[in-house]
């Protein structure tokens, strides 16, 4: 209050009021910028600074975000929009790489003191006022902030294809291999894991010379051994995979993944590159031709109540001796959580047997879309009365008709996708036990 009175009668007595400044400091998350000053620094600093010079200092505002790209900042886009707002007309930082480091933000400081609401922007031995020279030095030193970021980011791509040219990956080295790490950054070599790097072998022999396939491996490797990843842990089948594709191993690697620029590791391989060519085959199977996907009513729609798998489908034809072929459906548990799981196989009219039996103990309310199948009903009502020549009797006969019993008949007579869009209008999941169906 007593600063607000004084800034009053200043203003009577024709005297300029004092720049209203917000001490904004910021520190970046990224590794770029790790030798700026702390936040706490900088404030301490233009604090000291502040005091000595008798400046208003108003708010203080700190962010730990990068200036790379413009308008990500909260904190800063806040202070911008309050000096449009006149709460302050100054900015008191400890360099202008603090302010922005991008074009987008430079412009939005030099265009607020075009329009007058930056007064002054003062940083550690600089001063930039709204004046042609000083808003040009700001603008300097800004794009000199971004020179230097775009410089580090090709510095960096150009260090990392470096270290892959003398035969090192960036990053952390795949499983069965360890970093040295006793060595200085960037200087730290990959040694062969003694405790990982020979069941890795033995699974590349195993695919390769005994034919096996990634769940054999997969069974092995967790029930008959004690093996661990790092994070102590057992093999997942998807790692297997991709540990079995990895050309890591041979003693070559890809650098980045996707791009096919290949480079000679600087490392001790631990298996030959004939081997791993010899997995590769062992896996590569010819795809199958499907000429069209089948299409069947209750897939993706049913659980397996042993292991909570889904529930697939495949079709049978059985040919007779007088030339009749006969098709059958039968669905079966696709043992995808489980593959011992022993849910023997349902035929398709079995299935729609009990779907019929559920819809008579099922709630209506369960049924979420209810309002899809009274239009399909309104729809046949409008469709009869035309044809019955406006016959009241049979419109009352049609809106009495019953929900459930509509939908006994899509399960028994309606399309594939009828009987889909009805299942689907569920909550509760459908799992098939025992060839029975039960609700969850």
């Amino acid at each position: 209050m007593e600063l607000q009175t004084q800034n009053m009668m200043q203003g009577k007595e024709g005297l300029s009021s004092p720049i209203r400044y917000c001490l904004y400091a910021r520190k970046s998350t990224e590794s770029d910028e790790l030798q700026a000053l702390s936040i706490d620094s900088q404030i301490k600093e233009m604090l000291d600074m502040a005091k000595a010079e008798n400046m208003n200092i108003v708010e203080i505002r700190r962010e730990s975000h990068s200036a790379k790209d413009s308008g990500q900042r909260p904190v800063y886009n806040q202070l911008l929009a309050d000096i449009r707002s006149e709460i302050f007309n100054g900015i008191l930082c400890w360099a202008p790489d603090r302010l922005s480091r991008n074009a987008g933000d430079l412009g939005a400081l030099v265009d607020l003191m075009d329009q007058g609401k930056i007064s002054e922007i003062r940083t550690h031995g600089q001063r930039f006022g709204n004046n042609p020279n000083e808003k040009f030095l700001l603008m300097i030193l800004g794009s000199q902030a971004k020179l230097e970021n775009d410089h580090k980011g090709v510095n960096v791509k150009r260090g990392l294809r470096a270290k892959c040219e003398q035969g090192w990956r960036p990053g952390m080295p795949p499983l069965g291999y360890i970093h040295d790490k006793y060595a200085d950054k960037g200087k730290k070599k990959v040694s062969i894991d003694p405790k990982r790097a020979p069941y890795i072998k033995t699974i590349f022999e195993k695919v390769a010379d005994d034919g096996w396939s990634g769940r054999d491996i997969f069974k092995w490797i967790t029930n008959e051994t004690d093996f661990r990843t790092k994070n102590n842990k057992h093999l997942s089948l998807s790692m297997i995979y991709r540990m079995l594709n990895e050309p890591y191993y041979y003693g070559e690697f890809e650098y980045p993944v996707g791009s096919g620029n290949f480079y000679e590791g600087g490392y001790d391989p631990i298996i030959s590159k004939e081997l791993f060519l010899k997995v590769r085959d062992k896996l590569s199977v010819a795809p199958k031709r499907h000429p069209g996907t089948i299409d069947f009513a209750f897939t993706k729609l049913l659980y397996c109540g042993s292991c909570g798998s889904g529930i697939c489908a495949e079709e049978k034809f059985k040919h007779q001796q007088n030339g009749n072929t006969h098709r059958y459906v039968y669905y079966h548990c696709t043992c995808g959580k489980d593959r011992d799981c022993k849910e023997p196989a349902i035929r398709e009219e079995d299935l729609i047997i009990q779907m019929v039996g559920l819809v008579d103990k099922m709630d209506i309310d369960r049924i979420r879309t209810i309002d899809k199948i009274k239009k399909e009903i309104e729809r046949y009502q409008k469709f009869s009365y035309i044809i019955g020549s406006g016959n009241e009797e049979m419109g009352k006969k049609l809106k009495e008709v019953d929900i459930q019993n509509y939908a006994k008949y899509i399960l028994l007579e309606g399309t594939k996708q009828e009987k889909r869009d009805l299942l689907e209008c569920l909550k509760s999941k459908i799992y098939l036990k025992d060839k029975s169906l039960y609700l969850e």
